[in-house]
This record gives structure tokens, C-alpha cells and sequence, in this order.
């Protein structure tokens, strides 16, 4: 036990040292835990053979970030981008794999293990390049989304290429048990089956996949949000992927194409930024762990040994591949510094040429000698791709930088969601209505699965989650908000989330619901910038109706409480600053008692003064409303929830 606390340890201390100096010079998180790896693993000793384990169960990482890329699209939105998916993905797969089965060819090796070498470095690192573009914000450019398109399509190739290794087996290799496959392990539902049966049972699979996200996925979540309890909804969300990678496994596909099948099930769930909150910490982690484990795993001798072989060919890789993207690229009117974003982004090999050299050489394909080779090539590649995203930021994005900020606007406007609405019972839901009507983009949160189900009947799309916590607002997409509605029932809560917002975020713009008097004190000391009583207006306007009630002209009640928020509203601020002097909230203290009773005379004599300006401007004669014959007059709609 003592072992795996002391290594954990390790890679830890090894992440928190190595990933803020990366950061800090602009190298991205990627660079900064491949290099933590280099430095634990082959420079000084302090990890050994349970690095390859360990990357295993850190492969899980890559399987949830297509989970939560899955839950980024939905059916239609993949649809719209099939000829990008299909023709970008396929092109790109389809001329890197004749490339590199050529020259492995013309190298020397049999035309087996030559095709299966190009298809191993026909693949990017979905993983690299999607936290890489997240990271700066480049997702949403023209360039990060023909990368996601050509990267989506290669992770779905993942599975017919493991079908076609087997039948690519060369006799003189024989069986070879040099790489642990560590992926489907012994468990298969699938071996020994015909071909018939096989595809009857990955076919079920993918039903089972698509159904339970369709139909049981709901019921589930709802019924785990009901115990009240956060972490047993993030075990559920941790069951559920793990079971679908598990399941997937067992029939010998993509656990992460299985993941990301279920993501897009889930893209229009109410629960889908609950899910995204709760994983998001998981998925790092282990992407984490993942990219140091590759940094370790490096094996030096044979690079010392080969070292101008392998450098040869991780230059050959990166060139071959970006000359291919780039007419691609031009092909498909990607232009300017985003054809350079796509080129450069996705000139690497990936993690999945891992997953591939393992099957290759347990299907004996490639031999365990060239694998260890083709193994350093592929990590030497993703070790250089932040060096081909520095060279993009450094060198070819100022050149470009006039268009590439117009393309930046235009690509913003098709996905802002400018208001984030945190709380929709019945104060929220008018908020929301007003804005639907005008047609203003809104994402609406809320901690109540009654009141989502509430607002989705009267077509409110609404997501559960709490709106408090800090990576549910990022989930959101606070960092891209101009404003921010806090509607939400809890006065802690609600005051804790005005000042994070306000102090990460502090050009959106925060109007908040207060409860009374202290709380809205409480909220502009926070930083809300707009703050509203969810009792003052509609106590202003019951009372202006009770004076009409008791025979006071209409128009002379208007006035009268016209003239109580103006007096309100002169003395605020005095109000507050007295507030904030009192260490413990609101309470009447002499100086506060003072300035209210100051108020209160304040009020008094706008009164009598609007009662005389009013008895000499009153020109029209007014009878008085029978109160008792009117039971149902002036009644105001409320809200659903």
C-alpha cells in the first residue's frame, strides 16, 4: 500500500510543478505533463514498469472527453457537418494511410505490416488537439472545427482498422506477447463466434447503448437526484460511462466511440450540464495522468540507439501529414491562419496509435522489435505537437490577425448564449418568458427537477444542475455570458455566486434576486450590478391599489408610490454604507436606526407634498370602485412553478 501512495505521489507533484511552469510560458497544459513524464520516468527513475498500467486505466480519460464532446453535438448537428465528417475525415484518413503504407512499402516491410504502419499514423490525438483548441479558445474557429470534424471521423476508423488487422497476420511472426493489450482483456462476448453472430451481437450492443440514453437514462438520473445526495449522482455518471466503455469492450469496439454514441444520445437530456460538471474533474485527471504516462514511457536506449532513425521519421510523419492537410484544406476553402490551425493541429500521430501497435503486434502484424520504434515515433510526434500550436500562435497567427478576429466574430454569434438564467421557479420562469418572446438565447439551471420538468412543458428548454457551483457556471458557458439572472431561492448560494462570478468573471453583467432589505445589501457588496426585491415592486403596486381601493385617485396613487421609490431609491446608497459598517449583516443599530427614521420622514413628506401639487393639478372628478362588487379586479398572472 505504502508503494502506490508514494507513486501517486509522484505523478502528482509532478503535474502540480511541471503544469503551472508550462502554462506560465505559454507552453499549454499538454506540454507541461508530457515533459513531468520525461522527468519521472526515463531522467530520473522515479516511475517504472507500472507506467503501461497505469496508461490503461488513464486511456479512460480519452474515453470521457468523447463522452462530453458527444454531449457537445446532437443528431441534426452531426448531420449538418457529413460532408466535413465524410469528406475532410475521409479524405484525410484515406490519403495519409496510402502515404505511409507507400513508403513503409518502399522501406522494405511486406505490404501488411506497411498498411497497418500507415493507418497508425493516419490517426491525431483527439486528445491533444481538442484540449490544446479548448485551452485557447479555438474551438469554435473554422480551423478547430474542420479539426474536430477530420478527428471525430478517425476515432470512428478506429474500429473498422482493429477489424482489419487480423486478417493482415503475416505466419512468420508467430504469436507474440510483447505488448500487453490491457484494452478488452480476456473477457469478450464476441470470440469464437461466426461472423453472422458477431455482428448480431455489436449491433445489439449499440441498440443497448442508444436506447438506455434514450429511454432509462432519465428515470435514472432523476431517481439519483432525488436522494439529494451530489456524489451519488457523480457515481452515477461515472456508472454509466464505465459501463457503456465496459460494454463496449466486451464486443471488441471503441469503448471511447461507444462513449461518445451515448454523449450524442444525451446532447438534449435536462441533466447534460449536471453530467459535464460532475466529469469534468475526472476527465482531467486522467488525460493528465494519461500524457505523463506517455512522457515516461518513452524507452531512451533504443532512442540513443536510433535516435537519427527516429527523429528521421517523426519529421517524415509530421510533414507528410500537414502536406496532406493543407491541400485538404484548400481543397475544402479552409483558409488563412485557420487552414494553418487545421494543418498544424493535426500533423501528429495519436493515442490511438498506441491502441493500434498493440493490436498489430498481438495479431502479428508488426513485430515487437519495429513496434518499441513506431512507439517512440508516435510519442515523439504528440511530444512535438505544442511546439507546431506555439509556432501557429507565434509566427502565423499575426499574420493573419485582422481576418482571423472578423471569423472569430462571425463564429461566435451562431453559438452565444448570452444570458444564463440560474433559478426558474416562479420569479425565474417571467424572466425566461420575456426573453423567449423577444428572442434572446438563454441557458436556464436549476437544482429542481420539478421545476425543470415545470418549464419544459410550456417548451423552456432548461438543464438541471446547481448554478452555485463554480464549474457548473463554466460549464454553462459563463465565460462567454453578458449576463448572468440570479433567480435562485437561497440567500447563501445566491450571494456566493455573485461574488465568484464578479471576481473571475467581471465584465458579465449580474442582476440578482434579493430576498429583502439586508440580502440585497448583501448581493451589492457581492458586486451584482443590478438588484431587485422579489417582493418590492409587486408590495409597491398591491399598495398604490389598496389606496385606490380606499378612494384615493388613481392617478394621485400612481404618484404617491412614483414618489416612495424615488425616495427609497435618493437614500440607497446613505443606507448601505451605514449597512456595510455592521460586522454582523443588518441589524438596527443607532446609526442605521437613525438614517431609517430618517428615511421615514423623507417618505412622510413626499407624501403630503405630492397630496397638495396633486389637489391643485386634479381636474377630473373620480368615483371611488365598489371594492366589494370587484372581488377578482386587477388580479396578476403568476408563474407555473
Amino acid at each position: 500500500m505504502t508503494e502506490y501512495f508514494i507513486q501517486a505521489f509522484v505523478y502528482l507533484i509532478a503535474a502540480v510543478i511541471a503544469v503551472p511552469l508550462a502554462k506560465r510560458f505559454g507552453l499549454g497544459s499538454v506540454l507541461g505533463y508530457l515533459v513531468a513524464g520525461v522527468v519521472i520516468g526515463p531522467l530520473t527513475g522515479l516511475v517504472g514498469q507500472e507506467t503501461t498500467t497505469i496508461q490503461h486505466f488513464a486511456e479512460f480519460g480519452v474515453v470521457m472527453m468523447l463522452f462530453l464532446v458527444g454531449m457537445e453535438l446532437d443528431p441534426k448537428a452531426l448531420w449538418a457537418m457529413r460532408l466535413h465528417l465524410l469528406g475532410l475525415g475521409g479524405l484525410q484518413v484515406t490519403l495519409t494511410t496510402a502515404a505511409g503504407w507507400s513508403i513503409a512499402w518502399w522501406l522494405g516491410l511486406p505490404w501488411q505490416t506497411s498498411l497497418a504502419v500507415g493507418l497508425i499514423f493516419a490517426l491525431s490525438s483527439t486528445a491533444i488537439v481538442l484540449q490544446t483548441l479548448s485551452e485557447k479558445g479555438l474551438v469554435k474557429t473554422e480551423g478547430g472545427r474542420g479539426a474536430f470534424s477530420v478527428l471525430l471521423f478517425q476515432d470512428i476508423a478506429v474500429i473498422p482498422m482493429l477489424a482489419l488487422l487480423p486478417l493482415l497476420a503475416l505466419p512468420v511472426l508467430g504469436a507474440s506477447d510483447a505488448v500487453d493489450s490491457g484494452h478488452h482483456g480476456d473477457l469478450s462476448l464476441v470470440s469464437g463466434l461466426p461472423g453472422w453472430a458477431h455482428a448480431l451481437v455489436v449491433i445489439a450492443a449499440i441498440a443497448a447503448v442508444i436506447g438506455g440514453g434514450s429511454y432509462l437514462s432519465r428515470p435514472l438520473f432523476k431517481y439519483v437526484v432525488q436522494s439529494g445526495l451530489r456524489e451519488v449522482f457523480t457515481a452515477a455518471a461515472l456508472m454509466l460511462v464505465i459501463g457503456i466503455a465496459a460494454l463496449m469492450s466486451l464486443v471488441n469496439l471503441s469503448p471511447a466511440l461507444g462513449a461518445f454514441l451515448a454523449g450524442v444520445v444525451l446532447a438534449n437530456s435536462e441533466f447534460r450540464h449536471e453530467l459535464e460538471a460532475n466529469l469534468e474533474p475526472f476527465k482531467g485527471l486522467l488525460l493528465g495522468l494519461f500524457f505523463i504516462t506517455v512522457g515516461a514511457g518513452i524507452n531512451f536506449s533504443v532512442l540513443a540507439e536510433e535516435w537519427v532513425l527516429v527523429f528521421s521519421l517523426g519529421a517524415a510523419v509530421i510533414a507528410i501529414k500537414a502536406v496532406i492537410l493543407l491541400a485538404l484544406a484548400l481543397l475544402f476553402r479552409i483558409r488563412g491562419s485557420n487552414g494553418w490551425l487545421f494543418t498544424l493541429g493535426l500533423a501528429q500521430a495519436g493515442e490511438f496509435g498506441f491502441v493500434l501497435l498493440t493490436y498489430s503486434v498481438q495479431s502479428d502484424v508488426i513485430s515487437p522489435e519495429l513496434s518499441q520504434m513506431l512507439a517512440l515515433v508516435v510519442a515523439l510526434s504528440m511530444f512535438l505537437t505544442p511546439v507546431l500550436f506555439i509556432l501557429y500562435d507565434r509566427v502565423v497567427l499575426p499574420r493573419y490577425r485582422a481576418s482571423q478576429n472578423a471569423r472569430e466574430d462571425d463564429d461566435s454569434i451562431d453559438d452565444l448564449a448570452p444570458v444564463i438564467i440560474a433559478g426558474v421557479g416562479r420569479f425565474g420562469q417571467i424572466i425566461c418568458r420575456l426573453l423567449r418572446a423577444n428572442n434572446v438565447p438563454i441557458v436556464v439551471l436549476d437544482h429542481e427537477i420539478e421545476q425543470i420538468e415545470n418549464v419544459r412543458q410550456i417548451n423552456i428548454k432548461s438543464y438541471f444542475g446547481d448554478a452555485s457551483r463554480s464549474e457548473m457556471l463554466e460549464t454553462a458557458g459563463i465565460s462567454k455570458a453578458m449576463v448572468l439572472v440570479v433567480a435562485i431561492d437561497d440567500r447563501e448560494r445566491a450571494v456566493r455566486m455573485v461574488q465568484h462570478v464578479k471576481q473571475y468573471y467581471p465584465e458579465v453583467w449580474v442582476l440578482a434576486r434579493a430576498f429583502d432589505r439586508g440580502h440585497g445589501y448583501q448581493l451589492r457588496d457581492a458586486g451584482a450590478n443590478d438588484i431587485i426585491s422579489e417582493t418590492y415592486h409587486s408590495a409597491l403596486e398591491l399598495g398604490g391599489r389598496t389606496l385606490t381601493a380606499m378612494g384615493v385617485h388613481p392617478e394621485r396613487a400612481r404618484r404617491m408610490t412614483k414618489a416612495f421609490s424615488d425616495s427609497e431609491a435618493a437614500h440607497a446608497d446613505e443606507l448601505f454604507e451605514a449597512w456595510k459598517d455592521i460586522e454582523e449583516g443588518i441589524s438596527f443599530s443607532p446609526r442605521f436606526g437613525e438614517l431609517f427614521l430618517k428615511l421615514e420622514e423623507s417618505l412622510s413628506s413626499a407624501m403630503q407634498k405630492n397630496a397638495e401639487e396633486f389637489e391643485q393639478d386634479e381636474a377630473l372628478k373620480w368615483t371611488p370602485p365598489d371594492v366589494a362588487d370587484e372581488p377578482d379586479a386587477h388580479q396578476s398572472p403568476v408563474g407555473t412553478g
